[in-house]
């Protein structure tokens, strides 16, 4: 188990490192759709975005509400390629509580400040809940990645309920 918390709290800190994902959503037609979105991330590694209900992306989850989305870093060699992949349902934030309260998070975030209230009350808030992640990070050795498949908790937080990954060159994790 001390494995799974290590790979979660790895998988975390690369999330909250970063600012962009790049979603993607199936069309009607089976045509791929992806879109680069700023993001803001909770401690159980759900994903928040806005986005119009109008964009391309939107209109595909309302047809097919899952998506797959990957956050990474930009880099200059392949020996530096860090990255997460992750894919699950996805669905709308309407509790206007906690709406306000990931909006205030996201503005404060990406210090929006006095951006045009407007624009955001028109924008819909959205979630992705990751079932599955796999990260890979080749500063550990060319190919290293592991996976984690997580299934809803019984109470808070998150239960991983199947590991498998690949070992470091060195065999470390």
């Amino acid at each position: 188990m001390r494995t799974a918390r290590r790979q979660l709290e790895l998988v975390a800190a690369l999330l909250g490192e970063e600012t962009t994902l790049s979603l993607a959503t199936t069309g009607e037609q089976g045509q791929a759709c992806v879109a680069p979105l700023f993001y803001i991330v909770d401690k159980e590694l759900t994903l928040y975005w806005l986005s119009s209900e109008s964009s391309l992306h939107s209109l595909n989850l309302a047809a097919n509400p899952r998506a797959a989305a990957t956050v990474y870093r930009s880099v200059e060699s392949w020996r530096e390629i860090r990255g997460v992949q992750v894919h699950g349902p996805v669905s709308k934030v309407t509790e206007p509580d906690r709406r306000a309260a990931l909006i205030k998070a996201y503005c404060e975030r990406f210090r929006l400040g006095r951006v045009p209230r407007m624009s955001l009350r028109i924008s819909t808030l959205y979630c992705l809940k990751p079932e599955f992640i796999r990260y890979i990070d080749n500063a550990r050795g060319f190919g290293y990645r592991f996976e984690l498949t997580l299934r809803p908790p019984a109470v808070g937080g998150l239960t991983v309920h199947a590991d498998t990954g690949w070992k470091s060159e060195n065999g470390e994790l």
